[in-house]
This record gives structure tokens, sequence and C-alpha cells, in this order.
């Protein structure tokens, strides 16, 4: 598991947060798209905290280890 919160370059649909989130917490990136699909039918602010987050959460290549 992944303890760096980082949107990943595979696997990502839209910009990578759901893939990041489930890759940091050991979850699978379609539970947790779904976990945010279901979210939408709740009243609040489900989609500025996803926008909030693709600008706050670096992509994967700035902790890419180079040799």
């Amino acid at each position: 598991m992944s303890r760096k919160l980082v949107r990943p370059r595979q696997g990502r649909m839209l910009a990578g947060v759901c893939a990041g989130l489930a890759q940091r917490f050991g979850r699978s990136p379609g539970f947790v798209r779904l976990l945010f699909l279901l979210s939408l039918l709740l009243p609040g602010t489900q989609v500025i905290v996803y926008l909030v987050l693709w600008l706050l959460m670096p992509n994967e290549d700035r902790y890419a280890v180079q040799y």
C-alpha cells in the first residue's frame, strides 16, 4: 500500500483522484469510483471536494525514483 497520496499515471479515468485514493487506502479503484457516484445522490459538496483534490494531489511522476 502506497502511503503517499498521489494521482497515478496508470488506471486513471478522469483525473486520477479516485485511483489515487484507492491506492492510498488499499481499495480497488472501481469501489472508490462507485462510492463517489453514489455520494452524488446525496446533497453536499462532493464535486467541489473532487476538484480541490484534483488541484492538490500531485502527479505520481514527482515521486518517481530516478537512477
